[in-house]
């Protein structure tokens, strides 16, 4: 059974040698950095990709550190494309025999959010912590927001199942905005950034995770290569046929449901369990907070709307169809579509 494992994020782990993480900060500041929608939000290029500083350090302290195992299942996606959705789904998929145990979906989907049922790895590494990974059973699950080219060593080569999910850019880019305007409101910082400033940003791959066609292309190219270690979802086709999409992923993870369980409608029940409109009226999502650096973030901010078209009330269709351009002469080839 998967376990919880925010306890690995608790303030008193023990923290990693200095050195290492006095070099990780030393080189972030010769790295390429840009500003982005908020004041103190700096997001710098790290192998291509846009990252910021903390989440950065964490994901270079688990290239070194991180041990993975064939059992792992991480799920990867590009910012705001799906992820706390993703999580819930996953985590109650993979709980779902624990019917009276601590790891109850039911009960703890209904007590803390989904992320923290299922934690950054780059996180757990952040701010100079060492987290005992070592001791949660198998199979462990971890989330991250890096591509698949920058993903650990012992990922790679641990045969280990990994989810991605991303959506359309032009939503995409309008929950980013959202959420940052939301880290206005928990930071107490200035923006610095009108949406049409963050769209020409967005438009020239600068983004939290960004560019997101090659953060998508990674994992598709790696999903053609080997699907039996790469499953490739798309925001849209999840919301578009939640079961069948929910069916795969048990599939791919190896925990299939049974003919027992689809007759007795355990997809179903796991399909609404973790929908959009009862996860985000549960009162630790209403007013719950869990904290990500040195702040708390209230738990709504990651419940917005769900819905698959919202970038119309925000893009103009001039704006509409540049980043489509963008999109398509990006992903031209690939056999990737939005």
């Amino acid at each position: 059974m998967a376990s919880p494992q925010s306890p690995s994020m608790n303030s008193n782990e023990p923290t990693a040698d200095q050195e290492s993480y006095n070099r990780y900060k030393a080189l972030i500041s010769t790295l390429p950095s840009q500003r982005w929608g908020l004041n103190g939000m700096d997001l710098h290029q790290y192998n291509g990709f846009w990252f910021p500083r903390i989440p950065l350090e964490g994901l270079m302290a688990a290239q070194d550190r991180f041990v993975a195992r064939p059992t792992d299942i991480i799920l990867a996606t590009f910012p705001k494309s799906g992820t706390t959705w993703l999580k819930a789904l996953t985590f109650a998929t993979i709980n779902r025999t624990d019917v009276t145990g601590s790891n109850h979906p039911l009960s703890m989907l209904s007590k803390v959010n989904p992320h923290e049922c299922v934690p950054f790895l780059s996180i757990l590494y952040s701010d100079g912590r060492l987290p005992d990974l070592d001791s949660l059973p198998a199979p462990r699950l971890f989330a991250e927001h890096i591509p698949f080219s920058l993903l650990p060593e012992s990922v790679l080569g641990s045969g280990c199942r990994i989810v991605y999910l991303c959506r359309d850019p032009k939503d995409n880019l309008v929950s980013l905005w959202h959420h940052t305007l939301a880290w206005v409101r928990v930071q107490g910082l200035a923006q610095c950034h009108s949406f049409n400033e963050v769209f020409e940003l967005f438009c020239s791959g600068v983004s939290m995770g960004g560019p997101i066609w090659d953060h998508a292309l990674d994992y598709w190219r790696e999903s053609l290569r080997r699907p039996e270690r790469v499953m490739f979802m798309k925001y849209e086709q999840l919301k578009g046929d939640t079961g069948g999409c929910l069916k795969r992923l048990a599939e791919f993870i190896g925990c299939p449901f049974s003919e027992e369980e689809e007759r007795e409608g355990k997809v179903e029940e796991i399909v609404g369990m973790c929908s959009f409109e009862r996860l985000s009226e549960l009162e630790v999502n209403k007013n719950g907070r869990m904290s990500v650096g040195n702040k708390e973030f209230e738990n709504k901010e990651f419940f917005r709307k769900g819905e698959v078209g919202d970038w119309n009330r925000h893009l103009t269709a001039e704006m509409a169809e540049r980043l489509d351009r963008i999109t398509e002469e990006k992903l031209r080839g690939s056999g990737l579509e939005f």
